[in-house]
């Protein structure tokens, strides 16, 4: 299973980005896919997910900012409103469903146990 994240980069605040994963060796159509991000020496942040009847699950932080959504084997993260403290590394997860749920501890819990972890995109907002 290969995660691979694409769409950071430097935007002023009130901008907008849209972050892509792409999803290659992965059959799993129950699963969970989501998006976390995590500063440099700072705890690790569940943003959204996504399960697969189209179920959200959004953080606090995302909500009326952010949407999570899915086209076939790509994941997105519209994120609207940037602010500054939205600058960090974003990484997107995913499981093998099974209807272990998809809440954003649950997802990152399974990602990591199964290893299915994206290498991260970076966004900055300045």
């Amino acid at each position: 299973v290969q995660l691979v994240e694409s769409g950071g980069g430097l935007v002023q605040p009130g901008g907008s980005l849209r972050l892509s994963c792409s999803v290659s060796g992965y059959t799993y159509s129950t699963a969970c896919m989501g998006w976390f991000r995590q500063a440099p020496g700072k705890e690790r942040e569940g943003v959204a997910s996504l399960d697969f009847v189209g179920v959200k699950t959004q953080a606090d932080s995302a909500k009326g900012r952010f949407a999570i959504s899915k086209d076939k084997n790509v994941l997105y993260l519209q994120m609207n409103n940037l602010k500054p403290e939205d600058s960090t590394m974003y990484y997107c997860a995913a499981d093998r469903g099974g209807g272990v749920g998809c809440g954003l501890r649950t997802l990152a819990y399974q990602a990591d146990r199964l290893g299915f972890w994206g290498q991260g995109t970076q966004v900055t907002v300045s």
